[in-house]
């Protein structure tokens, strides 16, 4: 098993991933989220929009499989 595998869900079951994102993502940063949406739980936070609930997103990332930052 690759990392890779579990990252693209090959491994036949569905991972969860949390992607936060810092800044505006750049074409490639939403190519890999997207990539990662096509066969995963994937949940997207915009920390640039405000309102972000901190106990929430320290919730989420140890809820979550893989957690991405941007």
């Amino acid at each position: 098993m690759t990392s890779w595998s579990l990252i693209n869900g090959t491994e036949g079951r569905i991972v969860k991933i949390l992607h936060i994102v810092k800044k505006a993502p750049d074409a490639s940063t939403k190519k890999i989220i997207d990539i990662h949406a096509a066969a995963n739980q994937v949940t997207t936070v915009d920390l640039t929009k405000g309102g972000v609930s901190y106990d929430k997103l320290v919730a989420d990332i140890f809820a979550n499989d893989k957690v991405f930052c941007w």
